[in-house]
């Protein structure tokens, strides 16, 4: 049932949201040119690595010009970049990924793999036992003013706890915290 729901909302959403995703991919490529997509191994159901997708809102070069994870001022964000990072529009291109089945709406956030590290087997396998969601109970609780141990913690609670009430509890907690602080 969860993918039917999955495929539905993410199929409405994409029509609804098509003159949003249009008018942030001209944008983007005024501001710094093509492409305008950025794709960034993570893994997902069962540790499944996959392409997830977002709206670039880095400077062409950024992965050789600095650390994977970003500063609130990092210079490799551009102007337009900054604004979709703060609304979350960058993230509306992983509707595709959930069209394709390598997410879900909600779960945890889909890990690049060097943070498989950071989990015990047992934790990873309890992770990876979900689709990775574009929300999830971490973004819903802390949005980017969490430690990793909360991220963690919220993951793995979400994991254990998943259920239809679950999910929209998290989607009505992430459409309210959308109007606050994004993510850097």
């Amino acid at each position: 049932m969860k993918r039917g729901v999955d495929i539905v909302l993410s199929l409405v959403a994409l029509l609804v949201l098509g003159p949003l995703l249009l008018v942030a991919a001209l944008a983007i490529a005024l501001e710094t040119g093509f492409p305008v997509l950025f794709r960034q191994t993570r893994l997902g159901l069962n540790g499944q690595e996959f392409g997830m997708y977002k709206f670039r809102s880095m400077v062409k070069n950024a992965a050789q010009m600095g650390p994977y994870f970003t500063a609130e001022n990092d210079p490799r964000i551009t102007r337009v970049g900054r604004f979709i990072r703060r609304t979350s529009i960058d993230e509306l291109p992983q509707l595709i990924n959930v069209l394709t089945g390598e997410m879900s709406l909600v779960g945890p956030r889909p890990d690049v793999p060097a943070q498989r590290s950071l989990y015990t087997d047992a934790d990873w396998a309890q992770r990876c036992s979900v689709r990775p969601g574009i929300t999830g109970l971490a973004q819903a609780l802390y949005r980017s003013d969490s430690t990793e141990v909360q991220r963690l913690e919220a993951d793995l609670c979400y994991t254990r706890e998943a259920s239809l009430w679950l999910d929209l509890k998290i989607c009505w907690w992430t459409f309210k915290r959308l109007g606050g602080q994004g993510a850097n």
